[in-house]
Formats: C-alpha cells, structure tokens, sequence
C-alpha cells in the first residue's frame, strides 16, 4: 500500500471547526480530485462533507442531503461537479461502477467509505480521517497521497 506524501492533524472541538476546516480546503479542491473521508460512523464525515459541498457551491444554506439511502448525490459546482458517494452499504468496486465511478473524472469526488473502491481508489488522492476526541470533539487527519503531497503542504491549516 503506497504511503502518503504529506501528514497533517488538525483539531476539530465543535461542528462549527469541522465547517472551517471544509471551507479552508475548498479552494484547494480542482476538477479531477478525489477526497476520501474515513472514519467510524458518527465521525463527522457526512458533517464534513456537506460543509465542503456548500463551501463548493458558495452557498452556506444549500440543501446537502446524506447519500445514505441514495449512495450519490451530484452537485453542480462552479468549478466542477461535485460526486459525494457513501459507500457504506456497498460490497465492492463493482457495485461502485454502476453508480457512474465512470463519470466522475472530471469533477470532484467526496468519498465516504472508500475501502469499498477497491483498486478504483485514485492514487492521486486526499484522504481525511474522521477520529472521535471526545463526546463531541473530533480530530481530522489528513494524508496527502501522489501529487496531493506538496499540495497538502501548502495549505494553511489550523
């Protein structure tokens, strides 16, 4: 398994920080970037996700539904289409493939669950892992995998 490039943690006290931490990242997103969100359930992924999709969409009262029940939900971002995938109830890449993985090159894919990707996990990748602290505070890490690396270390970060 290759190693990231690049290393950060960040504190994650409130909802509130996971939100900054979206909207911090969001500029750094592109056409074609995969970020992969870990963690167990009821980490904050999802939170994180719809924070991220409304900084994306510059529009901070966007309706941003969990794809739990759905698996994806498209957004049409002025930079590039958002894909936020939840994976959770899926076995493997297969069943990934019929969802539009196809599709996806050139937006921008949030991916929550992204064992289930199997080898279609992008190498060039961020991945962000959602870690509990406490009853309500979290803890982010993220791992710049391929070209994400220096752009990883180049973020100003809290």
């Amino acid at each position: 398994m290759p190693q990231p490039a690049a290393l950060r943690t960040v504190p994650l006290p409130d909802e509130a920080a996971t939100a900054a931490l979206a909207r911090r990242l969001a500029p750094a997103l592109r056409p074609g970037d995969a970020l992969a969100l870990r963690g167990d359930l009821g980490a904050g992924k999802t939170a994180f996700a719809r924070a991220l999709v409304r900084a994306l969409l510059g529009d901070e009262e966007a309706e941003v539904p969990s794809p739990t029940f759905t698996l994806v939900q498209t957004y049409d971002a002025p930079s590039a289409a958002i894909w936020h995938f939840d994976l959770y109830r899926l076995s493997g890449p297969d069943e990934v493939q019929e969802l539009g993985w196809d599709e996806v090159a050139d937006g921008i894919a949030l991916v929550e669950w992204p064992d289930r990707l199997g080898p279609l996990l992008p190498r060039d990748r961020l991945e962000l892992t959602m870690a509990f602290d406490g009853p309500d505070s979290r803890r982010a890490g993220l791992a710049g995998f391929g070209t994400w690396g220096p752009r990883l270390d180049a973020l100003e970060l809290p």
